[in-house]
This record gives C-alpha cells, sequence and structure tokens, in this order.
C-alpha cells in the first residue's frame, strides 16, 4: 500500500551526516521534508541537494526540517554535504528500512534492465506527523518551488 495525503507518516530513526541521529517524533511541533535520492554526488541528486540548501531559508522561515535520505554511508554523505555546503541533514538508509517504510525502495528498469533502487520521492508531513504532501518520480526541476509552496500552505 502507497502512503498517500492524510496517512499518519511511518515513525523512524535514522543516522545522520556528521554521526547524529534523527527521528520523526524528535521534529514533533514542526513541519518535515523527507526528500528520497537514489545516490550522493550524481548529477540529478546534486541538482535537487543544491535546490533545497538554495531555498533553505525559506523552509527555515516556516520552521520546516528538511532531511534527505539515500542508502549512502553517513560517510559519504559528510562528504557530499560539505562539498555542496548542505546546511541541512541527510540520513543514511543502508539497510533500506525507511526507504520500505515509505514505498520508495522499487524495481527500476535502464538500458532494458531491471534493478531495485530508491525512487525519487518527497514526502511533507505536518506538525503532528500527518502527511500532507507526496511526489513520486521526482523531476528535479521546479520540484523544491512546489514543496515550498505546499510548506507555506500548512501555516
Amino acid at each position: 500500500m502507497a502512503l498517500a495525503i492524510g496517512d499518519v507518516a511511518p515513525s523512524f530513526e535514522v543516522n545522520l551526516d556528521g554521526s547524529g541521529k534523527f527521528s520523526l517524533s524528535e521534529a514533533k511541533g514542526s513541519p518535515v521534508v523527507l526528500y528520497f535520492y537514489p545516490k550522493d554526488d550524481t548529477p540529478g541528486c546534486t541538482k535537487e541537494a543544491c535546490g533545497f540548501r538554495d531555498a533553505f531559508p525559506d523552509f527555515s522561515a516556516l520552521n520546516a526540517t528538511i532531511v534527505g535520505v539515500s542508502k549512502d554511508t553517513v560517510t559519504k554523505h559528510d562528504k557530499f554535504k560539505a562539498k555542496y555546503e548542505l546546511p541541512f541533514h541527510l540520513a543514511s538508509d543502508e539497510d533500506g528500512s525507511l526507504c520500505e517504510a515509505y514505498g520508495t525502495w522499487v524495481e527500476k528498469s535502464m538500458y532494458g534492465k531491471k534493478y531495485m533502487g530508491i525512487e525519487r520521492a518527497t514526502f511533507l508531513i505536518d506538525a503532528s506527523g500527518v502527511i500532507q504532501g507526496v511526489w513520486r518520480k521526482v523531476k528535479v526541476n521546479g520540484h523544491v518551488e512546489e514543496v515550498l509552496e505546499a510548506s507555506r500552505a500548512l501555516k
């Protein structure tokens, strides 16, 4: 079953860049932008991360927490974050449990070959832990602006 607007967001705790931890329960009281992406330091993922970086002041003004999620290690996240001066956290979902919970670990196809990978997706979770926005198969161009507009509507 795919998560939808109005569903309670699955709770989780993940390892973050810089050896920290983040749990959804810690964020209660403020909105969370949880975005899933395939891999650090690849063209589309870098463009998306930099888009969230550039809009970070606008999200901060809404008291929103941004967390990017991939299966990359914390060490890779640290390098990616430093290279592009990302002001938000990156979560390492090495075991794939968070991707499974949010339905972003999917079968993909490239050049006729099928494989499992992370679907680029974003979830906007309100201050009480309810999903208020779902974007699947995200196209990077214009995506951050859409999420920001939806976040503003939560106020």
